[in-house]
């Protein structure tokens, strides 16, 4: 079973950056591809960025290209994402998320961390 444990999040003005940042634990980790989601009141949890160390892709939202930039380590099971020049609409609920790899389902999750972006 794997967790995950995030960090960073919060409140920033438009314009601004943020990090986040996760961590996988637990045993028997078969974990090739990582991802953030984010969700906002009222609408549909939506995959963001996206990494994959088994197939070396990645993978960004049409809205967030140019701004947010995923890393990780794949065999320290980490992974970040930097977001610059931030706007309210990327306020929303984010999640950490691991799957066997892209393609397959998402299947771990972290807890959600709340990044606000105020106008």
């Amino acid at each position: 079973q794997v967790q995950l444990g995030e960090s960073g999040g919060g409140l920033v003005q438009a314009g601004g950056s943020l990090k986040l940042s996760c961590a996988a634990s637990g045993h028997n980790i078969d974990m090739g591809a990582m991802g953030w989601f984010r969700q906002a009141p009222g609408t549909e949890r939506k995959l963001v960025a996206g990494i994959s160390w088994s197939s070396n892709l990645t993978y960004y939202l049409d809205s967030v290209k140019g701004r947010f930039t995923i890393s990780g380590d794949g065999a320290k099971k980490t992974v970040t994402m930097q977001m610059n020049n931030l706007k309210p609409e990327d306020t929303a609920t984010y999640y950490c998320a691991s799957s066997r790899d892209f393609g397959y389902p998402f299947d771990s999750w972290g807890q959600g961390t709340q990044v606000t972006v105020s106008s």
